[in-house]
Protein backbone atom coordinates (compact mmCIF):
# COMPACT_ATOMS: atom_id res chain seq x y z
CA UNK A 1 0.00 0.00 0.00
CA UNK A 2 2.62 2.59 0.91
CA UNK A 3 4.42 1.74 -2.28
CA UNK A 4 1.25 2.28 -4.32
CA UNK A 5 0.45 5.51 -2.51
CA UNK A 6 3.96 6.82 -3.04
CA UNK A 7 3.99 5.99 -6.76
CA UNK A 8 0.53 7.37 -7.59
CA UNK A 9 1.29 11.07 -7.00
CA UNK A 10 4.46 10.75 -9.04
CA UNK A 11 2.47 9.37 -11.98
CA UNK A 12 -0.14 12.10 -11.80
CA UNK A 13 2.52 14.77 -11.49
CA UNK A 14 4.36 13.42 -14.56
CA UNK A 15 1.16 13.48 -16.64
CA UNK A 16 0.37 17.03 -15.59
CA UNK A 17 3.83 18.24 -16.61
CA UNK A 18 3.44 16.70 -20.07
CA UNK A 19 0.07 18.35 -20.73
CA UNK A 20 1.09 21.91 -19.89
CA UNK A 21 3.48 22.46 -22.85
CA UNK A 22 0.94 20.95 -25.30
CA UNK A 23 -1.79 23.36 -24.30
CA UNK A 24 0.55 26.31 -24.51
CA UNK A 25 1.59 25.29 -28.02
CA UNK A 26 -2.04 25.14 -29.10
CA UNK A 27 -2.69 28.59 -27.68
CA UNK A 28 0.42 29.94 -29.43
CA UNK A 29 -0.68 28.39 -32.72
CA UNK A 30 -4.13 29.93 -32.39
CA UNK A 31 -2.65 33.33 -31.61
CA UNK A 32 -0.23 33.02 -34.54
CA UNK A 33 -3.01 32.01 -36.93
CA UNK A 34 -5.18 34.84 -35.66
CA UNK A 35 -2.31 37.30 -36.16
CA UNK A 36 -1.72 36.03 -39.72
CA UNK A 37 -5.40 36.38 -40.58
CA UNK A 38 -5.43 39.87 -39.11
CA UNK A 39 -2.28 40.77 -41.06
CA UNK A 40 -3.76 39.35 -44.28
CA UNK A 41 -6.98 41.34 -44.00
CA UNK A 42 -5.06 44.44 -42.95
CA UNK A 43 -2.74 44.10 -45.97
CA UNK A 44 -5.70 43.54 -48.30
CA UNK A 45 -7.53 46.58 -46.91
CA UNK A 46 -4.39 48.73 -47.35
CA UNK A 47 -3.91 47.48 -50.92
CA UNK A 48 -7.58 48.07 -51.75
CA UNK A 49 -7.44 51.56 -50.27
CA UNK A 50 -4.22 52.30 -52.16
CA UNK A 51 -5.75 50.86 -55.34
CA UNK A 52 -8.83 53.05 -55.00
CA UNK A 53 -6.72 56.15 -54.36
CA UNK A 54 -4.41 55.30 -57.29
CA UNK A 55 -7.40 54.68 -59.61
CA UNK A 56 -8.95 58.00 -58.68
CA UNK A 57 -5.62 59.75 -59.32
CA UNK A 58 -4.87 57.77 -62.50
CA UNK A 59 -8.25 58.39 -64.14
CA UNK A 60 -9.55 61.63 -62.63
CA UNK A 61 -6.56 63.94 -62.13
CA UNK A 62 -4.59 65.87 -64.74
CA UNK A 63 -1.22 64.38 -63.74
CA UNK A 64 -2.64 60.85 -63.69
CA UNK A 65 -4.29 61.34 -67.07
CA UNK A 66 -1.02 62.63 -68.54
CA UNK A 67 0.77 59.49 -67.35
CA UNK A 68 -2.05 57.29 -68.66
CA UNK A 69 -1.82 58.84 -72.13
CA UNK A 70 1.97 58.61 -72.11
CA UNK A 71 1.66 54.89 -71.35
CA UNK A 72 -0.93 54.53 -74.12
CA UNK A 73 1.33 56.35 -76.60
CA UNK A 74 4.17 54.04 -75.64
CA UNK A 75 2.01 50.97 -76.33
CA UNK A 76 0.91 52.44 -79.66
CA UNK A 77 4.53 52.20 -80.88
CA UNK A 78 4.75 48.47 -80.06
CA UNK A 79 3.20 45.24 -81.36
CA UNK A 80 0.80 45.47 -78.42
CA UNK A 81 -1.00 48.58 -79.67
CA UNK A 82 -4.40 47.08 -78.74
CA UNK A 83 -3.40 47.07 -75.07
CA UNK A 84 -3.62 50.87 -75.10
CA UNK A 85 -7.41 50.48 -75.30
CA UNK A 86 -7.40 49.23 -71.68
CA UNK A 87 -5.97 52.60 -70.65
CA UNK A 88 -7.93 55.00 -72.83
CA UNK A 89 -10.63 52.94 -74.61
CA UNK A 90 -10.92 51.92 -78.26
CA UNK A 91 -12.55 55.14 -79.43
CA UNK A 92 -9.93 57.27 -77.71
CA UNK A 93 -7.17 55.04 -79.11
CA UNK A 94 -8.37 55.65 -82.67
CA UNK A 95 -8.70 59.37 -81.97
CA UNK A 96 -5.20 59.44 -80.48
CA UNK A 97 -3.60 57.81 -83.53
CA UNK A 98 -5.53 60.04 -85.93
CA UNK A 99 -4.59 63.12 -83.90
CA UNK A 100 -0.92 62.26 -84.20
CA UNK A 101 -1.12 61.92 -87.96
CA UNK A 102 -2.98 65.22 -88.21
CA UNK A 103 -0.27 66.75 -86.04
CA UNK A 104 2.43 65.30 -88.28
CA UNK A 105 0.73 66.84 -91.31
CA UNK A 106 0.60 70.18 -89.51
CA UNK A 107 4.36 70.05 -88.94
CA UNK A 108 4.88 69.75 -92.72
CA UNK A 109 3.05 73.02 -93.35
CA UNK A 110 5.98 75.04 -91.96
CA UNK A 111 7.98 76.24 -94.96
CA UNK A 112 11.65 75.28 -95.14
CA UNK A 113 13.74 78.46 -95.37
CA UNK A 114 16.77 76.56 -96.75
CA UNK A 115 19.11 77.54 -93.93
CA UNK A 116 21.39 74.56 -94.54
CA UNK A 117 24.44 75.39 -96.67
CA UNK A 118 26.47 72.26 -97.37
CA UNK A 119 30.23 72.78 -97.58
CA UNK A 120 29.93 76.50 -96.97
CA UNK A 121 33.46 78.04 -97.17
CA UNK A 122 34.71 78.75 -93.68
CA UNK A 123 36.12 82.14 -92.71
CA UNK A 124 39.87 82.41 -93.00
CA UNK A 125 41.62 81.34 -89.83
CA UNK A 126 45.28 81.48 -88.75
CA UNK A 127 45.39 77.72 -88.30
CA UNK A 128 44.14 75.34 -90.90
CA UNK A 129 41.41 73.05 -89.59
CA UNK A 130 42.16 69.34 -89.53
CA UNK A 131 40.05 67.25 -91.86
CA UNK A 132 37.17 65.64 -90.00
CA UNK A 133 36.70 61.87 -90.12
CA UNK A 134 33.83 60.60 -92.25
CA UNK A 135 31.91 59.35 -89.21
CA UNK A 136 32.04 60.02 -85.48
CA UNK A 137 30.08 58.29 -82.73
CA UNK A 138 29.21 59.84 -79.39
CA UNK A 139 27.25 58.44 -76.43
CA UNK A 140 24.00 60.23 -75.57
CA UNK A 141 21.69 59.70 -72.63
CA UNK A 142 18.80 61.14 -70.69
CA UNK A 143 16.73 60.36 -67.64
CA UNK A 144 15.33 57.07 -68.97
CA UNK A 145 17.47 56.27 -71.97
CA UNK A 146 20.91 55.63 -73.42
CA UNK A 147 22.02 55.61 -77.02
CA UNK A 148 24.46 56.76 -79.66
CA UNK A 149 24.80 59.79 -81.89
CA UNK A 150 26.19 58.91 -85.32
CA UNK A 151 27.71 61.98 -86.97
CA UNK A 152 28.29 61.89 -90.75
CA UNK A 153 30.43 64.86 -91.73
CA UNK A 154 29.73 64.58 -95.47
CA UNK A 155 26.02 64.11 -96.34
CA UNK A 156 26.86 63.11 -99.91
CA UNK A 157 28.42 59.91 -98.59
CA UNK A 158 24.99 58.52 -97.65
CA UNK A 159 22.97 56.08 -99.72
CA UNK A 160 19.73 54.20 -99.20
CA UNK A 161 20.43 50.47 -99.42
CA UNK A 162 17.85 47.74 -100.04
CA UNK A 163 17.80 43.90 -99.78
CA UNK A 164 19.39 41.70 -102.43
CA UNK A 165 16.78 38.93 -102.44
CA UNK A 166 13.15 39.08 -103.56
CA UNK A 167 10.59 38.27 -100.88
CA UNK A 168 12.66 38.95 -97.77
CA UNK A 169 14.17 41.93 -96.03
CA UNK A 170 17.80 42.09 -94.98
CA UNK A 171 19.56 42.92 -91.72
CA UNK A 172 21.38 46.24 -91.65
CA UNK A 173 24.56 44.47 -90.55
CA UNK A 174 24.28 42.25 -93.63
CA UNK A 175 23.77 45.25 -95.96
CA UNK A 176 26.80 47.01 -94.45
CA UNK A 177 29.02 43.96 -94.94
CA UNK A 178 27.71 43.02 -98.38
CA UNK A 179 28.06 46.53 -99.81
CA UNK A 180 31.28 47.48 -98.02
CA UNK A 181 29.80 50.38 -96.08
CA UNK A 182 31.47 52.16 -93.17
CA UNK A 183 28.31 52.41 -91.07
CA UNK A 184 24.56 51.94 -91.28
CA UNK A 185 21.28 52.54 -89.48
CA UNK A 186 17.72 51.42 -90.15
CA UNK A 187 15.67 53.74 -92.35
CA UNK A 188 12.03 53.70 -93.51
CA UNK A 189 8.90 51.92 -92.41
CA UNK A 190 7.50 48.73 -93.84
CA UNK A 191 4.34 46.64 -93.97
CA UNK A 192 4.54 44.47 -90.86
CA UNK A 193 1.47 42.25 -90.25
CA UNK A 194 1.14 41.67 -86.48
CA UNK A 195 4.80 42.74 -86.14
CA UNK A 196 5.84 39.44 -87.74
CA UNK A 197 6.47 40.68 -91.28
CA UNK A 198 9.31 39.57 -93.51
CA UNK A 199 10.64 43.14 -93.89
CA UNK A 200 10.41 43.14 -97.69
CA UNK A 201 7.56 45.55 -98.46
CA UNK A 202 8.24 49.23 -97.69
CA UNK A 203 5.52 51.75 -96.95
CA UNK A 204 5.25 54.77 -99.21
CA UNK A 205 8.29 55.43 -101.34
CA UNK A 206 11.94 54.42 -101.65
CA UNK A 207 14.56 56.30 -103.69
CA UNK A 208 18.21 55.40 -104.17
CA UNK A 209 20.77 56.96 -106.49
CA UNK A 210 18.19 59.47 -107.77
CA UNK A 211 15.82 56.73 -108.95
CA UNK A 212 12.47 55.61 -107.57
CA UNK A 213 12.85 52.01 -106.46
CA UNK A 214 9.43 51.59 -104.87
CA UNK A 215 6.18 53.58 -104.84
CA UNK A 216 2.90 52.21 -103.50
CA UNK A 217 0.91 55.19 -104.85
CA UNK A 218 0.86 57.34 -107.95
CA UNK A 219 3.43 59.94 -108.95
CA UNK A 220 1.11 62.55 -107.47
CA UNK A 221 0.46 60.80 -104.16
CA UNK A 222 2.12 62.79 -101.36
CA UNK A 223 4.16 60.90 -98.77
CA UNK A 224 5.99 61.84 -95.59
CA UNK A 225 9.59 61.87 -96.81
CA UNK A 226 13.02 61.77 -95.19
CA UNK A 227 15.75 62.14 -97.77
CA UNK A 228 18.81 63.91 -99.21
CA UNK A 229 19.01 65.88 -102.45
CA UNK A 230 21.86 66.11 -105.00
CA UNK A 231 23.49 68.95 -103.04
CA UNK A 232 23.56 66.96 -99.81
CA UNK A 233 20.69 68.88 -98.21
CA UNK A 234 18.27 66.95 -96.02
CA UNK A 235 14.70 66.94 -97.30
CA UNK A 236 11.91 66.24 -94.81
CA UNK A 237 8.19 66.82 -95.12
CA UNK A 238 5.31 65.77 -97.32
CA UNK A 239 6.06 65.56 -101.05
CA UNK A 240 4.79 63.92 -104.23
CA UNK A 241 7.21 61.56 -106.03
CA UNK A 242 7.06 63.86 -109.07
CA UNK A 243 8.16 66.79 -106.88
CA UNK A 244 11.08 64.82 -105.45
CA UNK A 245 12.41 64.11 -108.94
CA UNK A 246 12.15 67.80 -109.86
CA UNK A 247 13.95 68.74 -106.63
CA UNK A 248 16.86 66.44 -107.45
CA UNK A 249 16.31 64.20 -104.43
CA UNK A 250 18.74 61.27 -104.53
CA UNK A 251 17.93 59.16 -101.48
CA UNK A 252 14.59 58.95 -99.69
CA UNK A 253 12.29 56.79 -97.58
CA UNK A 254 8.87 57.31 -96.03
CA UNK A 255 8.44 58.04 -92.34
CA UNK A 256 7.19 60.80 -90.04
CA UNK A 257 7.19 63.29 -88.50
CA UNK A 258 9.55 66.10 -89.42
CA UNK A 259 9.91 67.72 -86.01
CA UNK A 260 12.61 70.39 -86.37
CA UNK A 261 12.19 73.02 -89.10
CA UNK A 262 14.47 76.02 -89.60
CA UNK A 263 16.13 75.26 -86.28
CA UNK A 264 12.83 75.36 -84.36
CA UNK A 265 11.36 72.34 -82.56
CA UNK A 266 7.76 71.59 -83.48
CA UNK A 267 7.01 69.28 -80.53
CA UNK A 268 5.98 71.48 -77.63
CA UNK A 269 6.18 69.09 -74.67
CA UNK A 270 6.65 65.50 -73.50
CA UNK A 271 2.92 64.80 -73.76
CA UNK A 272 3.13 65.22 -77.55
CA UNK A 273 6.32 63.15 -77.82
CA UNK A 274 4.58 59.99 -79.09
CA UNK A 275 5.39 57.79 -76.11
CA UNK A 276 8.60 56.26 -74.80
CA UNK A 277 10.31 53.86 -77.20
CA UNK A 278 13.56 52.88 -78.92
CA UNK A 279 14.18 55.53 -81.58
CA UNK A 280 16.07 56.21 -84.79
CA UNK A 281 15.96 59.83 -85.94
CA UNK A 282 17.88 61.90 -88.47
CA UNK A 283 18.92 65.57 -88.43
CA UNK A 284 21.13 68.03 -90.28
CA UNK A 285 23.19 70.98 -89.04
CA UNK A 286 23.64 74.26 -90.88
CA UNK A 287 26.97 73.15 -92.41
CA UNK A 288 25.39 69.99 -93.80
CA UNK A 289 26.56 67.56 -91.13
CA UNK A 290 24.10 64.71 -90.73
CA UNK A 291 23.28 63.29 -87.30
CA UNK A 292 21.48 60.05 -86.47
CA UNK A 293 20.19 59.50 -82.94
CA UNK A 294 19.97 55.80 -82.11
CA UNK A 295 18.18 55.27 -78.79
CA UNK A 296 17.93 51.89 -77.07
CA UNK A 297 14.77 50.98 -75.20
CA UNK A 298 12.48 48.41 -73.59
CA UNK A 299 15.36 47.24 -71.39
CA UNK A 300 14.66 48.05 -67.71
CA UNK A 301 17.80 48.75 -65.74
CA UNK A 302 19.61 49.93 -68.87
CA UNK A 303 17.42 52.02 -71.16
CA UNK A 304 13.63 52.35 -71.29
CA UNK A 305 13.47 54.58 -74.34
CA UNK A 306 12.89 58.21 -75.32
CA UNK A 307 10.11 60.44 -76.56
CA UNK A 308 10.48 62.46 -79.74
CA UNK A 309 10.60 65.51 -77.49
CA UNK A 310 13.73 64.05 -75.85
CA UNK A 311 15.34 63.54 -79.26
CA UNK A 312 14.32 67.02 -80.38
CA UNK A 313 16.12 68.52 -77.38
CA UNK A 314 19.28 66.49 -78.09
CA UNK A 315 19.33 67.57 -81.74
CA UNK A 316 18.72 71.24 -80.90
CA UNK A 317 21.59 71.14 -78.40
CA UNK A 318 23.80 69.88 -81.24
CA UNK A 319 22.72 72.64 -83.64
CA UNK A 320 20.13 70.82 -85.79
CA UNK A 321 18.31 72.87 -88.44
CA UNK A 322 16.15 70.02 -89.76
CA UNK A 323 15.14 66.73 -88.11
CA UNK A 324 12.77 63.88 -88.79
CA UNK A 325 11.76 60.55 -87.31
CA UNK A 326 12.69 57.21 -88.88
CA UNK A 327 11.42 53.73 -88.14
CA UNK A 328 12.28 52.78 -84.55
CA UNK A 329 11.22 50.24 -81.95
CA UNK A 330 12.61 46.79 -82.60
CA UNK A 331 14.11 47.99 -85.90
CA UNK A 332 16.48 50.49 -84.26
CA UNK A 333 20.09 49.45 -84.91
CA UNK A 334 23.50 51.06 -85.47
CA UNK A 335 26.28 49.19 -87.27
CA UNK A 336 29.86 50.47 -87.51
CA UNK A 337 32.89 48.58 -88.83
CA UNK A 338 30.68 45.49 -89.24
CA UNK A 339 29.72 45.52 -85.55
CA UNK A 340 26.37 46.30 -83.94
CA UNK A 341 27.29 48.91 -81.37
CA UNK A 342 23.92 49.63 -79.78
CA UNK A 343 21.59 47.23 -77.94
CA UNK A 344 18.56 46.49 -80.18
CA UNK A 345 15.26 45.96 -78.39
CA UNK A 346 14.08 42.94 -80.39
CA UNK A 347 14.12 39.74 -78.35
CA UNK A 348 14.61 37.84 -81.61
CA UNK A 349 17.73 39.78 -82.54
CA UNK A 350 18.33 42.18 -85.43
CA UNK A 351 15.30 42.57 -87.70
CA UNK A 352 15.00 42.04 -91.44
CA UNK A 353 14.30 45.42 -93.08
CA UNK A 354 13.61 46.87 -96.55
CA UNK A 355 15.82 49.95 -96.27
CA UNK A 356 18.87 51.30 -94.45
CA UNK A 357 20.91 54.49 -94.47
CA UNK A 358 24.50 53.46 -95.24
CA UNK A 359 27.67 55.57 -95.17
CA UNK A 360 30.31 54.88 -97.85
CA UNK A 361 33.81 56.10 -98.56
CA UNK A 362 32.85 55.91 -102.25
CA UNK A 363 29.03 55.82 -102.53
CA UNK A 364 29.14 56.05 -106.32
CA UNK A 365 30.60 52.52 -106.48
CA UNK A 366 27.97 50.90 -104.23
CA UNK A 367 26.15 48.12 -106.10
CA UNK A 368 22.59 48.90 -104.98
CA UNK A 369 19.99 47.37 -107.28
CA UNK A 370 16.22 47.82 -107.42
CA UNK A 371 14.93 44.58 -105.96
CA UNK A 372 11.28 45.64 -106.50
CA UNK A 373 11.62 46.34 -110.20
CA UNK A 374 8.73 44.74 -112.09
CA UNK A 375 6.86 43.75 -108.90
CA UNK A 376 3.26 44.80 -108.23
CA UNK A 377 3.12 46.20 -104.66
CA UNK A 378 -0.46 44.95 -104.27
CA UNK A 379 0.69 41.36 -104.87
CA UNK A 380 3.53 41.29 -102.35
CA UNK A 381 2.79 39.13 -99.31
CA UNK A 382 4.65 40.79 -96.43
CA UNK A 383 3.83 37.94 -94.03
CA UNK A 384 5.30 35.15 -96.15
CA UNK A 385 8.90 34.25 -95.44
Amino acid sequence: MPANLSSSPKTRTTVAVKKLPSSRKKKKKKKRASALVTLFFYTMSVLMTFGMIFSLWFFLTESGTNLRYLMADTLITTQHRHWAAYLIGNDELDKRVNRYWQQFDTYTEVKDQHLVQVNKPAAAEPKKEQKKPLVEIEPIEGKNFKGKLLIVNDPKKLRIAVPNKVGKGEKVSSMVKRLGAVAGVNAGGFVDPEWMGNGFQPTGLVMSGGKIFYNDGSMNTPNHIVGIDKDGRMIAGKYKPSELLQMGVQEAVTFAPRFIVNGVGQIKNQADGWGIAPRTCMAQKEDGTIMFAIIDGRQPGYSIGATLYDIQNIFLEHGAITAANLDGGSSTVLVHDNQIINKPASEHGERYLPTAWLVFDHPETADIRNIWQGLDPSKIDPSKW
